[in-house]
């Protein structure tokens, strides 16, 4: 299938990316195509996109034979997604509304994968979302999902750094998060003023008798005072500095040292 250079589309209609709505658009096919191919084959698989704006890596996912679902909020992409849709007959399904509001499990209805170039002002709620909830495994059978490049290491981050913190242990308590790629800042117009990358996560099995509802209010209170003391910033959570030493943790350590199995651990007897 024969389509017109991206610069081209956007000229047609004349798009601008819009920093409201935390947009940049990236045109480079290859590289578009190299984060398509990141979550494996998708031949005939059902893949969610959010904030495709004209339809960069819209394009890669359909050349990858993928049945892409998009969730667009920015009305002026529109005419550009249905020439796509077009172009690519029965493989393109474009959702105009707020992805925040859209319930994806009902929208998708089965499995799926989420592959998106995440606008930067909804890319974190987004995320913590699909991670989030007490039904695991989750619909999604995998995240491939752009950020700025300081959100993807914070998402990756091993203890005793200076990324450790909630997203970590959100990301690695009951997945597998690795970063996939790094995007250079020039690739994208407008050049946003960091770098960026590429993160994929799978869901792994999840811990036995752990909530994310514990865990989250846990590393809440955790990170929420990082410099200080567990005993000092577990107060708030009720039971956790006894459970801390219930299981041999010191209280006087800070909670970047601990590990994301060390987290469970204490969820887990405050749970029990």
């Amino acid at each position: 299938m024969s389509l017109p250079p991206l610069r081209e589309v956007i000229a047609a209609h004349s798009l601008s990316a819009s920093k409201a709505l935390g947009q940049n658009f990236l045109f480079d096919e290859q590289l578009l195509d190299r984060i398509a191919a990141i979550p494996g084959d998708l031949q005939g698989k059902a893949v969610l996109e959010i904030g495709p704006g004209p339809g960069g890596l819209t394009r890669a996912l359909l050349r990858a034979g993928a049945l892409v679902t998009a969730i667009e909020m920015d009305e002026r992409c529109l005419p550009a997604l249905a020439e796509l849709a077009e172009a690519f007959p029965g493989q393109l399904r474009v959702i105009e509304g707020n992805a925040l509001k859209i319930d994806h499990g009902e929208l998708m209805g089965g499995p799926f994968a989420v592959v998106a170039n995440l606008p930067f002002n909804v890319g974190t709620a987004l995320f913590t979302r699909w991670l989030g909830g007490e039904e695991w495994p989750p619909q999604w059978t995998s995240l491939t999902l752009m950020f700025q490049l300081e959100v993807a290491q914070r998402i990756v981050a091993k203890p005793d750094s200076s990324a450790y913190g909630r997203l970590a242990v959100l990301s690695q308590w009951r997945s597998n998060a690795k970063l996939a790629m790094k995007v250079h800042r020039s690739a994208f117009t407008p050049p946003p003023k960091v770098m960026s990358a590429v993160v994929h996560l799978t869901p792994s099995d999840a811990p036995k008798g752990v909530s994310a509802r514990q865990l989250g209010k846990l590393t809440e209170a955790a990170f929420g005072q990082r410099r200080k003391m567990l005993r000092q910033s577990l107060k708030s959570v009720p039971g956790a500095v006894a459970a801390l030493e219930e299981i041999g943790i010191d209280p006087t350590r800070r909670a970047e040292t601990l590990s994301v199995d060390d987290f469970v651990a204490v969820a887990g007897a405050l749970q029990s």
